[in-house]
């Protein structure tokens, strides 16, 4: 089962050696320095500070430590002034994401200060020369600057921590693949360049699969896993044993395979299952355990959105959902968003129970599935679309919004939300159609939009915000 920990950058402190004579002790005063922000953020990621960078050589060791050790990526700061021209080799041969903090030690310029407090906090002007040669590098470079104990640099430095991670998890994902809907368009791309560009291995697998899983799961895992159910949703009296046994199965059947191929998302296309007689039920519930579990998910064989909901959860709070638009509403400014009943149960609202329902389902022609039912928790939320373009050209989307409490309505038996997006809906609309959005979405609980902005950027991906 995917697990999220916290990040892990490495801290680039640069400063000059040879102020070492003019100032002694002035490198350990400010290697204290740099500790001490490694622990200021400390419960947005794990730094790893190995010592002050103070010349070319010991700049080129640290970041290749850095690259050796497979950190998610690195942060730079000035502790004093250091010569730009020192990163440049560096920074060819790494492959880290990196981000610029132009932060200095003292809050204010005090009236008794002298050389050592002014050559201490001159960071401004060795970061310009630093960040000179990161542009003529063009390399892609998030800057903040500010006070050092400012909420706004712990902002930045998550942002950034959680931006490089997900970058990360994108290069070593893996995504099952059994079967994509015909004619479907804005699914396809090309698989070479999604692995090339933004990473994941798609692996074309079959039902038969899963089905082979499905028959090791045991009655006391179906069993478990049903009184767990029970603790979490108000059941639905219409919900028989068998019934919610069989979705079950599936459910714990579809983990298996997953776990045993080391897969962190997938995508399974309805029609593969209602045309395999071995299956009784659509895998709705099971779609909706696996992205609360922490698993990307998307339907119809959409396998870039499966991607990125994996992407959503590691970018997030594990709060990735797979959606879909589906109606304007300009009485409330917004839009409600579902599909066919998978949904990430655990983004609920925490002030109601979800359900699990009895549902009738048309589609198909199958027995009826389980459904979870909930309304997502209300407030920012960030809305996101990875769009295919020709060849390896891809454009990131990127929309903040609201997330409405309203959940009342009395005959959707899907997991639905209604959304207003900043922006306002028409321009919302409008220009995702313009930028060629695709029609199955990713939606974090949220603003995370900057993270999103800055993955991607790493990506040599364009980026449009709405």
């Amino acid at each position: 089962m995917p697990t999220f920990t916290k990040p892990k950058i490495g801290l680039l402190g640069l400063m000059a050696g040879s102020y070492e004579p003019i100032f002694p002790g002035i490198i350990a005063r400010q290697e204290a320095y740099a500790r001490e922000i490694a622990a200021d953020v400390a419960d947005v990621a794990d730094v790893y500070f190995p010592g002050a960078a103070t010349d070319r050589e010991s700049i080129a060791n640290i970041m290749r430590e850095f690259n050796q050790m497979q950190l998610d990526g690195i942060l730079i700061i000035l502790l004093t002034y250091s010569q730009g021209a020192w990163l440049v080799h560096p920074l060819q041969d790494n492959r880290l994401p990196v981000a610029l903090a132009v932060v200095q030690p003292d809050h204010e310029v005090k009236d008794d200060w002298e050389e050592l407090e002014l050559t201490v906090n001159q960071g401004l002007h060795g970061a310009q020369d630093n960040a000179n040669a990161i542009a003529r590098l063009q390399l892609p470079c998030p800057i903040f600057a500010g006070d050092r104990k400012s909420a706004g640099f712990r902002t930045f430095v998550e942002d950034f921590a959680k931006a490089a991670q997900t970058h990360r998890h994108l290069r070593r994902m893996k995504v099952a693949v059994i079967g994509k809907m015909e004619g479907m368009n804005d699914i396809l791309a090309d698989e070479m360049a999604v692995l090339r560009k933004i990473g994941p291995e798609y692996c074309h697998e079959t039902i038969g699969s899963i089905y082979s899983c499905m028959e090791t799961v045991t009655k006391q895992e179906i069993d478990e896993s049903i009184r767990r159910d029970k603790m979490i949703f108000d059941i639905d009296p219409g919900l028989t044993y068998d019934s919610h046994a069989y979705a079950t199965r599936l459910y714990l059947g579809i983990k298996k395979f997953l776990d045993d191929g080391g897969y962190d998302a997938f995508t399974l296309h309805f029609d593969f299952a209602t045309n395999d007689l071995r299956i009784r039920q659509l895998p709705l519930m099971a779609a909706s355990h696996l992205m609360a579990d922490g698993y990307g998910y998307a339907a119809e064989g959409d396998s870039l959105c499966a991607s990125m909901v994996s992407a959503a959860h590691c970018i997030g709070n594990a709060d990735g959902n797979f959606t879909e638009m589906y109606s304007m509403d300009f009485e409330k400014n917004a839009i409600i968003f579902c599909h066919a009943g998978e949904a990430n149960w655990a983004t609920h609202r925490k002030d109601m129970k979800p359900r699990l329902i009895d549902r009738y389902l048309g589609e198909g022609g199958l027995e009826n599935p389980p459904t979870p039912i909930f309304t997502p928790e209300v407030g920012p939320a960030t809305l996101t679309s990875l769009t295919p373009l020709v060849g390896d050209q891809f454009r990131l989307l990127v929309c903040d919004g609201e997330m409405l409490p309203k959940s009342d309505l009395k005959r959707c038996e899907m997991p639905y939300f209604f959304w207003r997006p900043n922006s306002g809906i028409e321009q919302c609309i409008e220009g995702w159609t313009r930028n060629g959005g695709t029609h199955h979405e990713v939606i974090n609980i949220g603003s995370v939009a900057k993270r999103w902005e800055m993955l991607a950027a790493y990506l040599g991906v364009e980026c449009v915000t709405i």
